[in-house]
């Protein structure tokens, strides 16, 4: 019953209310704004709540948290430049669905399907967290290594004509991941012996360049072109459609919690999991995934927003960030002299029930916030190309510019934007090199670790994929993928549909 009470502090107090609810709405223009991440809104705000109530803070970052991976989404709808990484998979499906004039529905329903993911998330950290970070814990390196190798090979999912192309994108990104000094030695790589490319390639100047200016190049194709009109009537999903895409909403939440719990994963692999399960397994899409399907939104949308509640588990039980954002978080606990970890719940249990309540209660401010403004910001869309498309370029570079100061950035950004547009002319898609910028490094790490846990023996290497339980299932799951994107399977399966019709 005592529970109940922490619970319930962060609703009866009006100032902790006050900071959830502009912690959320924060979050979610903050994370509507390319380069403009919830990693970095989280961290400025965390430097002004040093002197706080350490209640205060946690309301605040719990806000801003669930509001920004979710903000991220309507960008990504409206203007096909996902606000964070988390929502590339949503613009697959998102940004075609406002090109039909779909726009406020599209956002609508992504919202809904985003709370929904939430509150599976924060159920799960809740009832399931022991559970679930001991389930984390049986990760080994070859282990992350083999989901870094999965999600790679979405690109079979992500490429809509050629899974060479998908492949050739993703190897492109893997080599911009690359770029700087190894993690294990410090010794540069790909850096040709220019020093600002020691710290890397900025992934958001990636993301806004292929994303972005690519896109503004490729609109100058059909610059003539009127505006397409947005229907923004019916912002609120009907009933039926939530009934119709709950199950699947479910389905995807339970990949984004179990990834979300996975140290150093985070919302955009779950959402690219999830995109490809429902691409996977839903038979009968509302259109083709990639050309507007409300499959392909409520999928990553539901499992980026249960990563969260996903992401604070190990955080909390183990003192092992989940991502970014509670990377950072853990630090807030620390300045403010608590210590995450397994004693957290012993010696500190109204602390976590007390986050658990005011991530229920962003989660509600979420749904208030994200069906309002939904008209105005479909009017963007049907802006004038004369007057949108100068101004996504200018909204890239200061985005840009804004993450590290960094001219280098913008100068990469344009770059990027240049050679995501012929990627675009000759049919490659760009999503995949996100893709491989973001688990490029992860499969670099995950691979040498595993090959120092091996003694560097190949033979003992190789041979731990098949005397684990856990790896022996990924191994079988990584077959079952790169057989089923061959074009035999393919042939196969259309044979068994003809014999069957």
């Amino acid at each position: 019953m005592e529970n109940f009470g922490y619970f319930f502090m962060g609703w009866l107090d009006p100032s902790l209310l006050a900071w959830t609810a502009i912690g959320t709405f924060a979050g979610i223009y903050i994370g509507a704004i390319p380069g403009l991440s919830v990693t970095m809104a989280a961290s400025i705000l965390i430097s002004f709540t040093f002197t706080w109530d350490v209640n205060d803070a946690l309301a605040l970052i719990a806000g801003v948290y669930m509001g920004g991976v979710y903000g991220g989404s309507r960008t990504a709808i409206l203007l096909n430049i996902p606000g964070a990484p988390s929502a590339v998979a949503t613009a697959l499906d998102g940004y075609p669905l406002a090109q039909r004039g779909e726009a406020g529905p599209a956002i609508g329903l992504s919202t809904v399907m985003s709370v929904i993911g939430g509150f599976v998330g924060i159920l799960a950290l809740a009832v399931a967290a022991p559970v679930i970070s001991q389930f984390a814990l049986m990760f080994a390196p070859r282990d992350y290594l083999l989901i870094a190798i999965i999600g790679i090979l979405l690109v079979g999912s992500l490429a809509s004509n050629s899974l060479a192309k998908g492949i050739f994108a993703a190897s492109l990104g893997i080599v911009i991941g690359l770029v700087g000094m190894d993690p294990m030695t410090a010794q540069a790589r790909f850096t040709f012996g220019e020093f600002s490319l020691m710290g890397g390639i900025s992934y958001v100047a990636a993301m806004i360049g292929f994303f972005g200016v690519a896109e503004v190049l490729y609109q100058l194709r059909t610059f003539d072109l009127p505006a397409i009109k947005q229907k923004v009537g019916n912002i609120i999903p009907k009933w039926s459609l939530i009934r119709k895409y709950l199950p699947l909403s479910l389905q995807s939440s339970a990949i984004g919690v179990t990834i979300g719990a996975l140290p150093g994963t985070g919302g955009d692999i779950a959402a690219l999991l999830a995109y490809d399960q429902a691409k996977r397994t839903v038979k009968n899409p509302s259109r083709p995934f990639g050309e507007g399907a409300y499959e392909g939104l409520v999928a990553p949308e539901s499992a980026n927003n249960a990563a969260v509640g996903g992401a604070y588990v190990p955080m909390l039980t183990l003192g092992i960030p989940g991502d970014a954002v509670t990377a950072i978080i853990i630090g807030a606990l620390y300045i403010h002299g608590l210590k995450p970890g397994p004693l957290l719940m012993v010696e500190t249990p109204h602390l976590f029930w007390f986050i658990v309540g005011n991530l229920v209660l962003a989660n509600i401010f979420l749904l208030i916030f994200g069906l309002s403004g939904i008209k105005l910001f479909s009017k963007i869309v049907e802006m004038p190309k004369g007057i949108i498309l100068p101004l996504i370029v200018v909204l890239s570079v200061v985005g840009t510019f804004a993450v590290q100061n960094s001219v280098t950035d913008v100068y990469w950004m344009l770059a990027f934007g240049i050679l995501g547009y012929f990627l675009k002319v000759y049919g490659f898609p760009v999503a995949p090199v996100i893709l491989g910028i973001i688990l490029g490094p992860l499969m670099d790490v995950s691979y040498r670790r595993a090959m120092i846990s091996a003694r560097d023996d190949v033979m003992i290497f190789a041979g731990e994929f098949f005397t684990s339980p856990l790896s022996l299932i990924l191994t079988l799951s990584l077959i079952a993928i790169v057989v089923g994107q061959t074009p035999l399977w393919a042939r196969l399966r259309g044979r068994k549909a003809a014999a069957t019709s």
